[in-house]
């Protein structure tokens, strides 16, 4: 196994805000690494270390064998980064932008509008090109951001959430575009929030929250190392905290459970694990009306990254980011009333 990147013990703050309390990851030559985590649990930190926009406080980081500390030059040369927010010039054609990002870059002329011409063809935007930018859709300037990052054929490209934002075809071809890249031999390192996006693309995974590594292998060793089936309970509606704990109770009963966890976002919904042999919601549906409790949906699943994130904070990442956006709103308010 070659090692593209690896970071140990990564540490970042920001005056009083830990961001990054403790991350280590390592990620092989050639394949896609996924960064899992709701907003705010400090992955666009961890990617600006490594890509050298942030000095950390403590950790090591390297990029192909180079450390990120004391030879950042070096690493950025290896490294192609495409940032979250799409900053493109919009008065300049996708043509030109590419030429002039090349020239930054220091890339030989006469290598300049052969590679221009490559990174065209290959991300859909030949019929583009000579358009101005600010007409771009924004999957169209996400792809010619990537073909940016991508001028000076890195050994590793970062992405920080590429795909926020971007409806559902543009998504789908920015994801054909990584799994070529892989393919032709490409680091690709990627952050989202997006479950079924880590799921769809990574080799292997990282899942950070509050700063730290909770969970770190391929998303099948992850989804294994949780148990069983998982099994989604909804009741039409519970009158009292009373009426969830008594679903919990009688699901619990069963022998085939083994683990139970009222949803914190939706009062009315129960995640179950059950153990792998059998259909078990014909036994479940039973039990719970018996108890008088009206089913509104019953699901059983192979366990998902949510249900690995779910067993390592007791919460699912919608709930992670409810509770980050209510954190983030609080401290807002808050400075409001110091200005006021």
């Amino acid at each position: 196994m070659t090692v593209a990147v690896a970071i140990d013990h990564l540490q970042k703050s920001y005056g009083t805000t830990q961001a990054v309390k403790d991350v280590s990851f390592t990620v092989e030559q050639g394949k896609i690494f996924g960064l899992l985590g709701p907003n705010g649990a400090g992955k666009t930190t961890t990617i600006r270390c490594l890509c050298t926009l942030a000095q950390p406080d403590g950790g090591q980081i390297e990029v192909c064998g180079i450390s990120a500390l004391t030879q950042p030059k070096a690493v950025r040369q290896r490294l192609g980064y495409v940032a979250q927010e799409v900053a493109i010039d919009k008065i300049l054609t996708g043509r030109e932008l590419l030429n002039l990002q090349a020239a930054l870059y220091h890339l030989p002329k006469s290598f300049i509008p052969q590679r221009v011409e490559q990174l065209l063809n290959a991300l859909g935007l030949n019929d583009y090109a000579d358009q101005k930018t600010g007409t771009y859709s924004g999957g169209l300037r996400k792809r010619l951001d990537l073909a940016a990052g991508l001028l000076h054929q890195p050994d590793v490209l970062v992405l920080d959430e590429p795909t926020v934002g971007l409806d559902i075809e543009s998504r789908v071809a920015v994801w054909d575009f990584l799994r070529q890249l892989r393919a032709a031999g490409t680091t690709v390192i990627i952050t989202s929030h997006y479950l079924e996006e880590i799921d769809a693309l990574a080799d292997s995974v990282a899942i950070i929250d509050q700063g730290q590594v909770i969970a770190n292998g391929t998303p099948n060793e992850l989804k294994d190392k949780v148990g069983g089936d998982r099994i989604t309970l909804r009741i039409e509606e519970f009158t009292s905290a009373q009426d969830a704990e008594k679903a919990k109770e009688v699901v619990s009963a069963l022998d085939f459970v083994e683990s139970v966890i009222i949803n914190g976002s939706q009062g009315n919904s129960l995640n179950l694990v059950v153990s792998r042999q059998g259909n078990h919601l014909s036994t479940i549906e039973q039990s719970i009306q018996a108890a008088g409790l009206p089913i509104f949906s019953l699901s059983q699943a192979r366990p998902s990254l949510d249900d690995v994130y779910l067993a390592a904070t007791g919460k699912t990442l919608m709930d992670a980011e409810i509770e980050a956006a209510s954190k983030r709103d609080f401290k807002k308010e808050k400075k409001q009333q110091m200005k006021g």
